[in-house]
């Protein structure tokens, strides 16, 4: 099997994840145009639900695997790698099987009494087969992840959207004479054909690259399998827990935000509005940068498990440093512009600027949750997925409990919602680190902080000179793509001077490796 570095299998997913995040766009409007906003708002209500029944198959398993057969592939233990597939099989076919059923018989209930429109009900009916198939794809998933494999998962990404993109615009034009709800199961019918064409690929690339066959004495590997179903259940319910204070803080949030800004004497349209801008604006423009993280928190957790099963204590500290350098280096070119070109951008995209002062105080603390990502991969690999879950609670009280404080005040109204938001950033940020150094004596260098301080503050001492120079106004786009791109060659020269980047790491890289001989 084709085993990449850390860098090399980084590289190959984040090239994915910028593919499939640009054909995600082009498929959002294909929706859009062909269902309009009605059909579009049936799709996206049944979605919620398809994503808890996603997250409770999967049950954090293909962390869990992945670390696992990282841990048995160092040590060459074949019989392992096979005992942990044969477990997470079992355990997501039974659970897919559970919460498919549970979809199709609670299908109507949900449509009825939680999303209170009946015409849910068929997206929601047409979406349930996807559960399995998802299932079985999270434990390949993980199996090629555990092996530093990152090729299988980056090709399946694109063809999963690739195949969606070619059918939904059929099947949505194709359904839509029986009923705008009937339009958005074939909107729904093109996720299940997209995922199944990725798995196809992923079992098609596990054939190939197996060095043993699954069925052979499947239910002796099973029955022998306790320990494996511990070791894994360890990691995995953990990060369940985790994934389910997001989508529950995910599910509160709006509730408390209308609920406080109420108390604060806002009325109910100008507070939708108000949080409009800052969840349909602010916020995804913040975590636009958070794919590269998530890349580099997926290919860090098979790294340090094989490390840490060979006792290689100081290839760890350096995995943990490398991604939070890495991290911070994605990040930063992007909170300088945030910050700088806060109203330019939110005018551009958007068509109001009214936001710019949220985005402008949000972005330079978001460079903390840019490594949020790799440190909670860390924790996860060095099997304390349990703090990390614990930590993700307590920043998720802590932001509620500034929400609601500040929020009600009419000093602060939609301010002290950013500002919770921010303060949960920090919380959880700072206490995985504090767990990473309690665990393993981590620290950041003082000398990476340094550069970290210069590298973003020549960086936009120059932005800022350029503004003047130009004389700079909001929604010059000449202007504004002058000014980026001179801070881009700029930023990208200053990571090499200041040693974000190094020569070693790039001769990692097979195609630079060739240039830089």
């Amino acid at each position: 099997m084709t085993k990449q570095t850390f860098l090399q299998g980084t590289l190959i997913l984040i090239a994915a994840g910028m593919i499939t995040r640009f054909l995600g766009f082009i498929n959002r409007i294909v929706v859009a145009r062909v269902m309009g906003e009605e059909g579009v708002g049936l799709y996206m209500m049944a979605l919620p639900t398809l994503f808890l029944a996603i997250t409770l198959t999967q049950f954090g398993l293909p962390v869990a695997i992945s670390k696992r057969v990282a841990e048995a592939e160092a040590a060459g233990d074949l019989n392992r790698i096979k005992r942990i597939l044969v477990v997470s099989l079992s355990i997501t076919g039974i659970l897919s099987i559970l919460f498919t059923t549970l979809m199709f018989l609670l299908a109507p209930w949900v449509a009825n009494h939680l999303l209170t429109d009946s015409r849910t009900v068929v997206p929601l009916l047409v979406i349930s087969p996807i559960v399995p198939i998802i299932a079985i794809s999270s434990v390949l998933r993980g199996y090629f992840q555990g092996r530093q494999n990152m090729k299988p998962q980056a090709f399946s990404m694109v063809i999963e959207q690739v195949v969606r993109i070619l059918s939904v615009a059929f099947l949505t034009n194709l359904l839509l004479p029986y009923g705008i709800e009937y339009a958005a199961a074939g909107a729904m019918a093109s996720v299940i054909l997209g995922e199944f064409a990725s798995l196809l690929f992923m079992l098609r690339m596990f054939s190939i690259k197996k060095r043993f066959r699954v069925r052979r004495q499947f239910f002796a590997y099973l029955q022998s399998g306790r320990k494996t179903v511990n070791e894994l259940l360890s990691i995995a319910i953990p990060t369940t827990g985790s994934r389910l204070i997001g989508s529950f803080s995910f599910f509160l949030e709006p509730i408390l935000v209308a609920q406080s800004l109420a108390l604060a004497g806002l009325q109910t349209a100008a507070a939708t509005k108000q949080y409009g801008e800052l969840a349909g604006y602010i916020l995804p423009l913040l975590m636009l940068p958070t794919f590269i993280t998530h890349s580099l928190s997926v290919a860090l957790v098979p790294s340090i498990s094989e490390a840490g099963a060979k006792n290689e204590t100081k290839l760890i500290h350096y995995r943990i440093h490398q991604s939070i350098r890495l991290s911070f280096a994605s990040g930063g070119l992007a909170t300088i512009l945030l910050t700088s070109f806060a109203a330019t951008i939110l005018q551009l995209m958007y068509g109001t600027s009214n936001a710019a002062y949220m985005l402008a105080l949000m972005a330079p603390f978001f460079l903390l949750l840019y490594i949020q990502a790799p440190l909670q991969a860390a924790l996860q690999a060095l099997d304390l997925a349990k703090p990390a879950m614990w930590n993700s609670l307590i920043g998720a009280v802590v932001k509620f409990g500034v929400l609601v404080g500040l929020a009600s005040q009419p000093a602060f109204g939609i301010r002290g919602v950013a500002i919770a938001i921010v303060v949960g950033v920090l919380v959880v940020t700072f206490l995985h680190l504090g767990a990473l150094m309690q665990a393993i004596n981590f620290k950041i260098p003082f000398l990476d902080l340094t550069k970290m301080v210069i590298l973003i503050s020549v960086t936009w001492v120059i932005g800022s000179q350029l503004k003047s120079f130009l004389t700079y106004t909001v929604g010059e786009l000449s202007q504004f793509i002058i000014i980026c791109c001179t801070l881009t060659i700029l930023y990208i020269i200053l990571l090499f001077v200041l040693r974000f980047l190094t020569k070693d790491e790039l001769k990692q890289l097979p195609y630079l490796n060739k240039l830089i001989k």
